[in-house]
C-alpha cells in the first residue's frame, strides 16, 4: 500500500465486517493509530472501507480529499465478489474522475476485501 513509518492516515467506514488483522498490520507498519474524519490534520493516506448501499462514493471521496497530502493516496476498500456489500469496480471507475482521481491500481489485499488506489490527476491533464 506504500504507507510508511509515522504516515498518518485516516480511515473511514470502519465497523464490525472490516479486516481486523489488515488494520493491525497497517498500524504496525505506521506506528499510527488511525484518525478518525473528526480531525483536523493532513494526513498521508486515506482509507475508505465502501460497501454497496453506503451512500455517495463521489461525497466520500472528496471529503477524503479534504484532508489528505497533495501526494497521498485514497484507497477504497470493498467486499470481494460474492460478499455482503460488493461493489462493481465501475463504480469506483466512474466516481474517481468526477472527485477529480485517477485509479491507478486494483489488489486483493485481505481474505474479503479489495483495494482500489486512487491518486489526484495531475494538473494540466484532461
Amino acid at each position: 500500500m506504500g504507507l510508511a513509518k509515522d504516515d498518518l492516515v485516516l480511515e473511514v467506514g470502519h465497523d464490525s465486517d472490516c479486516d481486523s488483522t489488515l488494520r493491525d498490520q497497517i498500524m504496525e507498519i505506521t506506528g499510527t493509530q488511525f484518525l478518525e474524519g473528526s480531525t483536523s490534520e493532513v494526513v498521508d493516506a486515506v482509507i475508505i472501507w465502501w460497501r454497496e448501499g453506503d451512500g455517495d462514493l463521489v461525497d466520500e471521496l472528496m471529503d477524503a480529499l479534504t484532508y489528505l497530502s497533495e501526494t497521498g493516496p485514497i484507497w477504497v476498500l470493498t467486499p470481494k465478489v460474492g460478499r455482503e456489500g460488493h461493489v462493481e469496480p465501475s463504480d469506483i471507475q466512474d466516481a474517481a474522475p468526477i472527485a477529480g482521481l485517477s485509479v491507478t491500481s486494483t489488489i486483493a489485499l485481505a481474505k474479503d476485501w479489495t483495494a482500489t488506489r486512487l491518486v489526484a490527476r495531475k494538473a494540466g491533464k484532461r
